[in-house]
C-alpha cells in the first residue's frame, strides 16, 4: 500500500455551510499527498479548492546518491517552487537511505528496505548532514530562496522525520529505540541551521497486520511503537512538537479508538499537549470487492471524507489535531492495493465527487 510514496520520491474551496467551523480550525489545517508531481495550473486549483498545505517526500537516497558527492535537490525544488507560488505550505517528510550508507537488508525478500541510519559513525553523520543540507536549502535563510527571488518566499520551518518508521516497507526490523536516535540525530541537524525548526514524528500505521506476526519483528501497532520510542530513548519528547498517524481503515468510524488509543499514550507518557497530525487518510473510488476494505466507490469515497472530515473537526480541540492530509491528490494505477482509485482526482484530473466534499469543508471552490 505504501509503494505510492516512493514511487513520487523518484518521479520527481465558494464558501458553504462548513466554512465557520474550518474557520476556527488551525491554520493550514486541510492539506493533500500527492502520488506525481502536480503541474503549476493543478497546485493553482487545488489552492483555489482550499488545499492549505501539501506533503511531500525527499529522500536522501534521492538527495545524495553518491558517496561524497553533492546535495542535488532536483524535483524537490520543482515542487516547493510550484507549491510555493500557488500559496501552498510545504510539509516535507525526510526518510531513505542511499546504497553507500545503508545497504539493503536481503534477509526480506519481498521488496527488502534498510534498517533505520543509525548504527553506524558513517550513517548517522551522513542523515545529520543531509538534515542540515535541507534546512540550508528550504530554510529561512535558504539557498532555494536566494536563487529564486521570483518565488514567494516561504520557508519550510515544519518537517516530519522519516514515514511509517513502525512498517516493514519503509524499515527493515522495525526498532522503537533506533528511531527515536534518528528523532535526536534530525534534532542536532536541524537546530544547528534553523533554531525555531520544529520535528514532527513520521506518520505511524495505525495498525498494520503484521504487527501480529509471529517471527522476527515487522510492524508495530502505533501506539506500542510510541510507547516504548519513549521507554527506550529518555529526554526525546523534547525533541519533537507533534505525531503523525495514518488511521488507514475500512470505515471512518475506527478513526476514534484509534485516535484516542495513541492520545493516551500521549497523556500516560506526560506528553499530552502534543499536536496530533494526520499526515495520511484516506479511501478507494474502485468499485467495492472482496479482500479490499478500502474500495468503497465514488460514492462512498465521498461518504467517508465526509464522515472523517466531520469526525475531526467536531474532535480537533479535544484530540489536538493540527493538520489532516488526504491521500491522494490523484489515482495512480499499480501503486498500492488502493492507490487505482485514492485520488480527490482521476489520473487525468478530473474531479470526482470527493473532490467537492473536500473543498466543502476547506471553505474554497471546488472549479
Amino acid at each position: 500500500m505504501r509503494a505510492s510514496t516512493a514511487a513520487l520520491a523518484v518521479a520527481l474551496i465558494a464558501v458553504t455551510a462548513f466554512a465557520p467551523a474550518a474557520q476556527a480550525l488551525p491554520s493550514k489545517f486541510w492539506g493533500v499527498v500527492p502520488q506525481t508531481t502536480p503541474s503549476p495550473e493543478q497546485f493553482q486549483r487545488l489552492k483555489r479548492g482550499g488545499v492549505d498545505s501539501i506533503r511531500i517526500p525527499v529522500p536522501w537516497s534521492g538527495v545524495q546518491p553518491a558517496k561524497g558527492g553533492p546535495l542535488v535537490w532536483g524535483g524537490i525544488d520543482t515542487l516547493v517552487g510550484a507549491a510555493s507560488t500557488a500559496g501552498i505550505e510545504v510539509l516535507p517528510f525526510l526518510y531513505g537511505a542511499p546504497d553507500w550508507a545503508v545497504p539493503v537488508d536481503r534477509s526480506i525478500v519481498s521488496h527488502p528496505p534498510r534498517y533505520l541510519p543509525v548504527r553506524t559513525g558513517q550513517q548517522r553523520a551522513g542523515w545529520q548532514a543531509f538534515v542540515h543540507g535541507a534546512v540550508q536549502r528550504y530554510g529561512p535563510r535558504g539557498s532555494f530562496w536566494a536563487e529564486n527571488p521570483a518565488i514567494p518566499w516561504r520557508p519550510i520551518r515544519t518537517w516530519q522525520i522519516w514515514n511509517e518508521q513502525n512498517f516493514k516497507y519503509f524499515v527493515s526490523r522495525p526498532n522503537p529505540g533506533e528511531y527515536g536516535k534518528l528523532v535526536n540525530l534530525s534534532y542536532t541537524g536541524l537546530k544547528a541551521v534553523d533554531r525555531r525548526a520544529k520535528i514532527v514524528l513520521g506518520g505511524m500505521f495505525a495498525r498494520p497486520i503484521e504487527a501480529t506476526f509471529k517471527g522476527p519483528k515487522q510492524a508495530y501497532f502505533a501506539t506500542d511503537f510510541l510507547e516504548q520510542m519513549y521507554a527506550r530513548t529518555p529526554g526525546v519528547k523534547n525533541k519533537f512538537q507533534g505525531v503523525a498517524l495514518h488511521p488507514y481503515t475500512g470505515a471512518y468510524q475506527t478513526l476514534t479508538p484509534y485516535i484516542e488509543a495513541l492520545r493516551d499514550v500521549l497523556i500516560e507518557n506526560r506528553d499530552g499537549g502534543k499536536g496530533l497530525w494526520l499526515t495520511e487518510l484516506g479511501w478507494s473510488s474502485q468499485p467495492p470487492r472482496a479482500g479490499n476494505s478500502f474500495a468503497k466507490g465514488k460514492a462512498g469515497q465521498r461518504r467517508q471524507l465526509q464522515g472523517a472530515f466531520g469526525l475531526l473537526e467536531r474532535n480537533q480541540r479535544r484530540w489536538h489535531v493540527q493538520r489532516a492530509y488526504w491521500f491522494s491528490v490523484t489515482d495512480q494505477k499499480g501503486s498500492c492495493n488502493f492507490c487505482d482509485g485514492s485520488g480527490l482526482f482521476t489520473e487525468t484530473f478530473v474531479p470526482k465527487p470527493s473532490w467537492k466534499a473536500f473543498v466543502r469543508f476547506a471553505g474554497g471552490r471546488a472549479a
